[in-house]
């Protein structure tokens, strides 16, 4: 698979652009009820175009999003190389809630580029109608049960610069997707990953529980990262063509 990752990284970046981002750190940052091995494809591609990585497990049932984040952030930071240039983050779903809450009482010197994947920046209504549910409380902890349309992501206020989001439109759940207005992914609708101050928003055939291990979402986070953009457009197609020509 880091085949095809590479060859989507160079046909979205010039090699110069690669060698200049060698030395940055990305920390990847997972979902609610989820593991680090949920980036395992998104780590070994971003390893393989010469980034450090910090692919950061963190128990995300078992506390608020502000005692997570709290233990969560500050050593993933640590962990990266001293002498990295910039710290960039990849988030999915609740972790970039979790960033926002730290990012909210902390500076970061170094600070880079911002992917996130999902997020419910607006909360999301499947929480509004199932928590309290004995099922719900005991699956997502008290964390899930912050993340209503009047929960704490709706508080936490605009996003920093050099903020990227991506967004999924397919579910694999057409009964909560009943209950999400709009497009949605099967968890989040693509309106609730909307926020104040981010960079640049997209939307993709993708759904919330696969969305990171999709080759066009990697090859978009490569690209955001390294030029502060999205590719309009990108396509498996394009690809093929790329390499055809």
């Amino acid at each position: 698979m880091t085949t095809v990752f590479a060859i989507l990284s160079a046909i979205l970046i010039p090699a110069a652009a690669v060698a200049d981002n060698a030395a940055d750190c990305v920390v990847l940052l997972h979902g609610l009820a989820r593991g680090d091995t949920s980036f395992l494809v998104m780590d070994e591609a971003l390893t393989a175009e010469g980034f450090a990585t910090v692919n950061v497990d963190y128990a995300s049932t078992s506390g608020t999003i502000e005692t997570l984040a709290a233990g969560t952030l500050p050593p993933a930071i640590a962990a990266c190389p001293g002498d990295a240039r910039q710290i960039h983050f990849v988030t999915h779903s609740m972790g970039g809630i979790l960033l926002r809450q730290w990012m909210a009482d902390n500076d970061l010197p170094r600070l880079g580029r911002t992917v996130m994947l999902a997020p419910p920046n607006q909360g999301s209504e499947l929480v509004d109608e199932m928590q309290g549910l004995p099922p719900f409380d005991w699956l997502n902890g008290p964390a899930g049960a912050q993340l209503s349309t009047t929960g704490l992501p709706t508080r936490l206020g605009p996003v920093w610069p050099g903020v990227g989001i991506i967004a999924g439109n397919r579910s694999l759940n057409p009964v909560y997707s009943m209950i999400l207005p709009g497009e949605d992914d099967g968890k989040v609708s693509v309106a609730s990953t909307r926020v104040e101050g981010m960079t640049a928003h997209l939307t993709m055939p993708v759904t919330h529980t696969f969305l990171m291990n999709n080759p066009l979402v990697i090859g978009q986070v490569l690209s955001f990262l390294r030029t502060g953009a999205f590719v309009p457009g990108l396509g498996l197609l394009d690809v093929y063509e790329t390499l055809t020509d």
